[in-house]
């Protein structure tokens, strides 16, 4: 299986100006293969192919001198995002869907180039990258397994280096348990044994100070340096709000792999439900897709299994006899006029979750 590894890289003055060219180079690269992709479809009705366009770059070389201090490997990857991005255009065109053409990458739009697979070398405390020179990196964890792609970002006037390396298996005990967990907004988490995680909100607990900067922004002139400074420290917050959630998604989901052999989750459509503005705001604060995709990345790597079930009316069903009980989202509690059963709705929703799951798995 693979796993991404995300460091921080601490460039010289002189390395940032090399990972900034080589951003740019790779923008304007990526415009004008898209360029070339559209106009050859809207002109012939044709579409150009990944290796097409791949055959094309030692001609560009020698007409823009400037792409041969770019990394060879590099620039075909450029080629190979295109060519995603465009397959992903025609994939939504012949699914009848409405879609217009992949968008071409503005100013500071091009915020990450890859080494695919060679160019690039961890030696102690330095990232070696063809074509850069030796970067200091801060590796605060090990890497486990053989690292395969390096792949360079830019974000927030910070540089980082995210690793995908392949790793073998590592199983942990078996524990004989199975759990269904019920995903919400008052607790992120409840589970079919009772287990209630609350949702820390972090986002609605930083409001306040992302107004502040957002007015800071929007008083600072356009094009300025201020104003540039003002965006940096507002994508900052935005930044620490995210890394709040992802370092607390990943804390949940390190208990359930290691207390559960089974996980089940509802497959909810998480887009869908964002379109519902009175509920968006907290259904993005709180983070269920980041959840459920830990969990099953780490379920993968230590031989547990994670199953994602029909949500349909795993609330409103009782989990003693079946019978579906109605409830509005003010009622919390679950009590079923057949059968007597008494419950937390969410607990009783992950009873039916592991219910499901179970029939499903089976």
């Amino acid at each position: 299986m693979l796993r991404t590894y995300k460091f921080r890289l601490y460039p010289k003055p002189e390395q940032q100006e090399r990972i900034d060219f080589t951003l740019e180079r790779c923008r304007l690269l990526y415009n004008r293969l898209l360029d070339e992709r559209i106009h050859a479809y809207r002109t012939e009705a044709k579409t150009l192919s990944y290796y097409e366009q791949k055959k094309t770059l030692p001609a560009r070389k020698k007409a823009i001198p400037p792409l041969k201090e770019v990394y060879s490997q590099v620039l075909q990857n450029v080629v190979e995002r295109v060519d995603k991005a465009y397959k992903a255009f025609y994939r939504r065109v012949q699914n009848g869907e409405k879609a217009g053409f992949p968008r071409f990458k503005g100013k500071n739009r091009y915020r990450s180039f890859t080494y695919p697979q060679s160019g690039f070398v961890v030696e102690g405390k330095y990232l070696k990258l063809s074509k850069i020179g030796e970067v200091r990196i801060r590796l605060h964890r090990q890497i486990t397994g053989t690292i395969k792609t390096c792949t360079i970002v830019r974000k927030n006037g910070r540089y980082y280096a995210c690793l995908v390396a392949e790793l073998d298996l590592q199983p942990l005990p078996k524990t004989g348990k199975e759990v269904g967990v019920d995903l919400g907004i008052k607790h992120l988490a409840v589970t079919s044994d009772e287990q209630f995680f609350a949702s820390p909100h972090f986002l609605r607990r930083s409001e306040r100070r992302l107004k502040q900067l957002g007015r800071l922004v929007s008083r600072k002139k356009k094009g300025s340096h201020r104003r540039q400074k003002a965006v940096r420290l507002l994508a900052n917050m935005h930044e620490k709000i995210a890394n709040q959630r992802k370092d607390y998604a990943h804390r949940i989901s390190h208990v359930l792999v290691k207390r559960y052999d089974l996980i089940a989750f509802e497959d909810l459509n998480v887009q869908g439900m964002t379109k519902n503005h009175h509920l968006a705001k907290s259904i993005v604060d709180v983070g269920w897709r980041q959840l459920v995709q830990y969990t099953t990345y780490k379920a993968e790597s230590a031989g547990k299994r994670v199953v994602q079930v029909n949500p349909h009316q795993t609330s409103q069903r009782c989990a003693s006899c079946g019978e579906i009980v109605k409830k509005t989202l003010a009622e919390r509690v679950h009590r079923c006029p057949f059968c007597g059963y008494e419950q937390d709705r969410d607990v009783n929703a992950a009873i039916n979750i592991l219910q499901l799951a179970r029939q499903k798995a089976s």
